[in-house]
């Protein structure tokens, strides 16, 4: 089963809207109708990446174009699919070529499965990246953004709350609880009838 990836929006250090692109878009386009000069920045949190949105037309035309539905039934669905070049060995095209849901299908399954039994240690590896470059962009310019940023990477969660504690609120939220999430990532893979 995919997850929906999930999104958040500032308008300078306050946060506007998490959570899946469907409901964050509505929030943007509110704000773009009121003014469209002061545009908010938006971030995918799986990457930490800033994202941007074309907000012209109706609500319905930007969902349509930003976040349409999957189509069920026949033809190809809407995924927001990226075609690429993969290089395998001819028994590996053999194999994926004999599965029922074909190569893509097969593929992508095989990357779900991966994903969902990474081990913590390397999911908070990523959680702590994609937060490294939400801070470089909301918080570059606050006071001990640097060594709140060795905090993090040294998982060193006492002291990273101790180092943001005067930067804005809702900046300061979403560090926390994502700093908090790659910690609790990391101590499972040390609970106990984990493999090291």
């Amino acid at each position: 089963m995919e997850t929906t990836p999930l999104y958040a929006a500032f308008a300078g250090p306050r946060r506007l809207a998490l959570g899946p692109l469907r409901e964050v878009l509505p929030v943007l386009k509110q704000r773009f109708d009121e003014d469209g000069s002061d545009l908010p920045l938006v971030f995918d949190l799986e990457t930490g990446r800033q994202v941007d949105f074309d907000l012209r037309g109706s609500l319905d035309e930007i969902l349509e174009r930003e976040a349409p539905l999957p189509v069920r039934g026949p033809g190809r669905p809407k995924l927001g699919v990226t075609s690429r070049e993969v290089s395998l060995f001819p028994r590996h095209w053999e194999w994926l070529e004999a599965q029922p849901s074909g190569i893509s299908g097969a593929l992508r399954r095989l990357v779900e499965q991966a994903i969902k039994t990474e081990p913590g240690k390397e999911r908070a590896r990523r959680v702590r990246e994609a937060l490294g470059r939400f801070l470089s962009t909301m918080a570059g310019d606050r006071p001990h953004y640097e060594e709140a940023t060795r905090a993090l990477y040294q998982g060193d969660l006492k002291a990273f709350e101790e180092l943001i504690r005067r930067w804005p609120k809702d900046i300061r939220d979403y560090a926390l609880e994502r700093a908090q999430q790659a910690a609790r990532l990391e101590e499972g893979d040390k609970s106990p009838g984990h493999a090291p």
